[in-house]
């Protein structure tokens, strides 16, 4: 497992629920603290992008996408680490256009582990202090 000091929160952000569900107990088995949204209106209007220390988010989502939101937040925290998923593989030719500057993509079925250690990589990236892989 990935050691980290308390106080860390991701924000979740997928419309499937199973996925939604399985990130979330992922990522608190891992001591994280977990917001999940089943949209990213519904996170941006929690007002919780400006607490959060790192975002998850679905690529491909009804509404506001991943990349979508991935603009939103980089416009508002620069500096917040964001790992994008997605059931498409050609999602991954994306990632390497303009809009692609986050510390990972994964392609759905993902390994658990890999997801954590992107988490924990993109949190010591950013500068979290005390955070140890």
């Amino acid at each position: 497992m990935h050691d980290r000091p308390p106080g860390f929160t991701v924000a979740v952000v997928d419309d499937d629920r199973r996925i939604l569900d399985s990130l979330e107990a992922l990522l608190a088995s891992a001591d994280f603290g977990v917001r999940a949204f089943e949209s990213a209106t519904a996170m941006l209007d929690s007002g919780c992008l400006a607490e959060i220390d790192c975002l998850i988010s679905d690529v491909g989502m009804p509404g506001m996408g991943g990349y979508e939101l991935l603009k939103i937040a980089r416009a508002m925290r620069p500096g917040l680490p964001v790992i994008l998923i997605s059931g498409r593989a050609d999602s991954i030719a994306r990632a390497a256009g303009p809009e692609g500057r986050h510390y990972r993509l994964f392609t759905k079925p993902f390994n658990g582990e890999e997801l954590l250690a992107a988490v924990v990589g993109a949190l010591l990236k950013s500068g979290a202090s005390g955070l140890r892989p």
